[in-house]
This record gives C-alpha cells, structure tokens and sequence, in this order.
C-alpha cells in the first residue's frame, strides 16, 4: 500500500504540474537501465542449526531499471522538479563468517520512489546539458520466499524506509524532442542504529551513543529523454 501511495503520489504531481504549467514551462520525460551496487547491514554473529555462521545481510548488485518526469521552470528552464521511480531485481545474500561462505536465499527486489529537485547547466536549447539532483521519499524492500536449513519454506516481511537519493549526469539532444542521458546516483536508506557506546557530559548526564548504519544503492545508468 505504501508504494503504491507514493507511485500514485507521483502520478498526482506530473498530472497537477501538466494542468497548471503546461503553457508556460517545458517536460521532459526519461526512461532508463543500468546496474546496481548494492550492500546492506552487519549484526551480531548468527550460528545457523547446521553450524555455519552468518553476520551480514545484503542485496547483490544486479540490473535495474526506471522512468523519471519533470517540468524545467523559468525562463532559464535550468531548475527542474519532478518524480523518479526505479526497480532493481536483486537477491537476498547472508554473509558468512568463520569460514562459512555466503549464501544465496532468494530474489527479491527493491523499489525507490523519490520526488526530486535538479539542475541543469547550459542555455535552455543547448545540444549537451550536464545536471544535477536530489531527492526525498521511500525505499521499499519486498518480502524474500527461502528454504531454511531444515527444509522448510519460509519468508521475510516486506519493510519500507525513508530514503533520499543524489545524482549527476549529462543530457544530450540529437534535436530539440529527443535526446539520451548518462548517470550515476547514490541512494543511501536507514536501516537500524547500533549502539556504539556511552557518552558523557556535565549538563545531560551519560547517555547511550548509536553508530547508524544504512543500505546503499549506488547506480550507474543511461537511457531516453523526451522534452515536451
């Protein structure tokens, strides 16, 4: 339910924008593919009833895809808002410790949804337009179907989080409708914060210090711009 209010969200943004900017701003629309560096969180030391021994949890990289849609606004047409979505089909790792190798649960997939803000260099009719962006939103992390050690299928709850994602990239136009883009984001999403120890001081007492940690997704991507 959460993805699809933010993918509906999304949808409600690129409709409002089209109703009340069409006459006076510029849309450009993308679609896009590239692959996926992906990691994911450390524990304690989990001993599994066969005897290995696992600490980690991560995505493997893998392929993805998306679409993004946003209005230049302006007379500079530099300044963009808009909304990205990407996929990324993955599969669950437990990384193993004391000799006890990864091992492989099952895909999943991962899907980030993010409203963004962006820049673009250069004259608004420029062939080449080198940008810049970032964004707020959600990561959702769907639910993984294993097989346990004792032979018994099972499965993971599916969780979302807050994320935000950062990129760059170049645009170029073969004419004023069409053009291809490269980039590379990073997408970085809480997980869980460890507790690394205490601090003290005279005015708040001793409190508990945690060391946050977080999934990262970083993208390498190209694909079709369409400029409206």
């Amino acid at each position: 339910m959460l993805r699809f209010s933010f993918a509906l969200a999304g949808v409600l943004i690129v409709a409002g924008a089209v109703s009340g900017f069409a006459q006076e701003h510029k849309m450009e629309v993308s679609a896009f593919g590239g692959w996926s560096f992906a990691d994911g969180v450390s524990g304690a030391t989990f001993i599994a009833p066969d005897g290995a021994a696992y600490n980690r949890i991560d995505p493997k990289d893998s392929s993805l895809f998306g679409f993004s849609g946003g209005f230049l606004l302006g007379e500079e047409k530099k300044a963009e808002v808009g909304f990205m979505f990407s996929r990324m089909n993955s599969a669950f790792v437990v990384g193993g410790v004391l000799g006890t190798p990864d091992r492989e649960l099952g895909g999943f997939h991962i899907q980030n949804y993010h409203g963004y803000f962006g820049y673009n260099f250069g004259e608004p009719e420029a062939k080449l337009r080198p940008f810049i962006y970032g964004g707020l939103g959600a990561t959702n992390f769907a639910s993984v179907e294993f097989t346990d050690t004792f032979g018994v299928r099972r499965s993971t709850n599916g969780n979302a989080q807050f994320s935000t994602t950062w990129g760059t990239g170049v645009k170029y136009f073969f004419n004023p409708k069409i053009g291809v883009r490269a980039g590379a984001s990073w997408t970085p999403v809480y997980i869980k914060s460890d507790a690394s120890g205490y601090w003290c001081d005279p005015w708040w007492g001793c409190y508990v210090v945690g060391d946050a940690q977080y999934s990262n997704q970083f993208h390498l991507t190209g694909g079709v711009t369409f400029r409206f």
